[in-house]
Formats: structure tokens, C-alpha cells, sequence
């Protein structure tokens, strides 16, 4: 059995090969391709927590997004008018990562080295305590992302996602093919079914939570991937990892299309996401720097260098309309560029 599975690896391989016919950089080098327009400025600055930020998250409105801070607290910002809508603190100041239920808006998610996904309920007159409290894995939670207001899926440093339903907090589903922490997942925007998962074992994995299996395994890296983030279409998501390169791979051809990084970046990348139209990549490095990429580029040259904050950019996202990214930072402070 293990000699008929090395040929089959073997022969999935060679297939793959055959069809790794180009890069996308090599494509587009034949055709002119405009130029990515003007550079973001930053417009609002978020001030209000005194601890590094760990975590943020936009709202399904594009207008709210909440922040994580190892002060305690969760706020909910209106990243509009820079005012906050609400402060939740929290039992473990320890947290990781957070989560804005994208359709209702209704529901928060944090967790971290508590080892728990909490869920909180906005718009009440005193949130002081969660409403849910999912407990089974047996690590830190690396990040969680709700699918809707019933189910959500959470990373861990126990090696495993975990799909959850939320009304009951029970485990529905476990996934637990990495060989390493998981420390990032993202769910494909054109399919709830469908999550990827990144992990330090240094690959990426493509899940469908209705077989509770892993449906692609994407090599690559050299190092931990702390992030991924799936392509606006839902057919491609990048990558940000240690070994200081971002990388973009595609389902439909299971191969690494893009790899973007250069010589005088050797920091790591701790958080990646895309512009509305997929055009560009933004990502957040250890060096106080969000590097932005053109996911079409040959050159190795990023096209943007966002600069402003004082400490490492801990997290970053693109909100649903495409219209502002947000950086958050270990200098405790949000930034909103557009």
C-alpha cells in the first residue's frame, strides 16, 4: 500500500508539472497592464488603546471594524467618524485575534491564549460578560472568522480548525491535518463551504467543511505562514509568512501563480488581504511597514510602501465595499489609508 501511494504521489506530481506551463508575471509580460492608480494616503487615525494591537476586523457595513488589544479590550470603532461605538473588556487580555459577524453585525468574536473563542452580543447597555464561550481546543486560538451568525470556524495552536455552531457552542466539525499551529484562516467569499488555513507547518490547506476534508495541500513556503487571505473571486487566496515573501496560489490550476518579495525586505509578514478588484496586496510586515504589491508584477518591487506607524503592523484588512484598508500596530494605534 505505501509503495502504490509513493506512485501515485509520483504521478500527481508529474501531472502537476506538466501543467505548470507559466507564471503569471511571464503572462502579463507580454501584454501592457495600467498602472495601479494612486497611492492611499492615511486618512483617520484610531486612538484609544493602551496596549499593543493584536487584531482588527471590518464590519459587514464597511463602516464599523473591531480592534483587539493586550490592554484588555475590545472596541468597536465607527472608522468614519474615528468615534467608538462601544468598549468590551475582556477576562483574558491575553487575545489573538478577532472577528466582526459579516451579514448582521450583531456579534463579536475574540480569543487567544485562554485557549477559547468568545463570543460577545452588541448593542446591549453593558456587555461585561460573553454570551458564548466555545471550549475544545487545546491551544491558543490563532484566529477565528465567523461564516454567518450561526457557525463560525477558529485556528489554533493545536494544530486543528474547528467548525462551530454557534446557538448550541458545540464543535461540529474538527480538521486536523496540519503539522503545526494553525495560524490563520480565511473564508472563500464566494463559498461559506469552502475555508483555507495556514499553518507552520509551512503550507497552506483548502477545506470544505460539508466533507470535513481537506481538498488541496499547497506547498511552498519556507517558513510559518501567519496569514491567509482568500482572493476576492474565491478562486485564488495569498499568503504572508516568515521566510519574508507573500505568495499567491490558485485552486483552479493547484499551483503557486505570483511570489512577492525582493532582497532588502527580511522581516516577516504578519497579515495579508486584497483590494476589492484582487489588483493589489497589501501586507502587514514585522519592520513597521505595510508593503503594497501588485499581484500582477514580474519586477519583485512592491508599489507602495504605507509608512507611519512606530512599532511592528500587527494586522490589516480591506473592507467589504474596497474603499479603505485599516492597519493596526504594536504602537497601540489603528490607521485607516485610502
Amino acid at each position: 500500500a505505501k509503495s502504490q501511494a509513493e506512485q501515485l504521489r509520483s504521478q500527481i506530481t508529474s501531472m502537476r508539472d506538466e501543467k505548470a506551463n507559466g507564471q503569471l508575471p511571464e503572462i502579463v509580460a507580454e501584454r501592457s497592464v495600467k498602472s495601479p492608480g494612486a497611492m492611499p494616503r492615511c486618512r483617520r487615525i484610531l486612538k484609544g488603546h493602551f496596549g499593543k494591537v493584536y487584531a482588527m476586523h471590518w464590519a459587514g457595513d464597511s463602516t464599523q471594524l473591531v480592534s483587539a488589544s493586550q490592554d484588555g479590550k475590545l472596541i468597536i470603532w465607527n472608522g468614519y467618524t474615528t468615534n467608538k461605538v462601544q468598549a468590551i473588556p475582556l477576562r483574558s487580555s491575553w487575545v489573538m485575534t478577532c472577528a466582526f459577524e459579516p451579514s448582521e453585525a450583531r456579534l463579536v468574536a475574540c480569543g487567544g491564549l485562554d485557549n477559547l473563542c468568545s463570543i460577545y452580543q452588541l448593542g446591549q447597555p453593558q456587555v461585561m460578560r460573553a454570551t458564548k464561550e466555545l471550549a475544545a481546543h487545546d491551544g491558543y486560538l490563532s484566529c477565528c472568522r465567523f461564516i454567518d451568525e450561526h457557525s463560525i470556524i477558529t485556528s489554533s495552536g493545536d494544530s486543528t480548525c474547528i467548525y462551530w455552531d454557534v446557538d448550541r457552542g458545540e464543535a461540529k466539525m474538527n480538521f486536523d491535518d496540519h503539522g503545526g499551529d494553525v495560524m490563520s484562516v480565511s473564508i472563500n467569499p464566494q463559498d461559506p463551504n469552502v475555508f483555507v488555513s495556514g499553518s507552520c507547518d509551512s503550507t497552506a490547506k483548502v477545506w470544505d467543511v460539508r466533507t470535513g476534508r481537506c481538498t488541496h495541500t499547497f506547498p511552498g513556503h519556507e517558513s510559518d505562514i501567519n496569514s491567509v487571505s482568500f482572493f476576492p473571486s474565491g478562486t485564488a487566496f495569498g499568503t504572508g509568512s516568515d521566510d519574508s515573501s507573500c505568495r499567491l496560489f490558485d485552486l483552479r490550476c493547484y499551483a503557486e501563480l505570483n511570489q512577492f518579495g525582493n532582497d532588502k525586505i527580511l522581516c516577516g509578514i504578519t497579515s495579508v488581504a486584497f483590494s476589492r478588484s484582487g489588483r493589489l496586496m497589501f501586507a502587514g510586515y514585522d519592520d513597521y511597514n505595510c508593503y503594497v504589491w501588485d499581484t500582477l508584477c514580474s519586477t519583485g518591487a512592491h508599489v507602495w510602501q504605507l509608512q507611519g506607524h512606530e512599532n511592528r503592523v500587527s494586522c490589516l484588512g480591506v473592507n467589504a465595499t474596497g474603499q479603505a484598508l485599516c492597519t493596526g500596530s504594536w504602537d497601540t494605534l489603528l490607521k485607516i489609508w485610502a
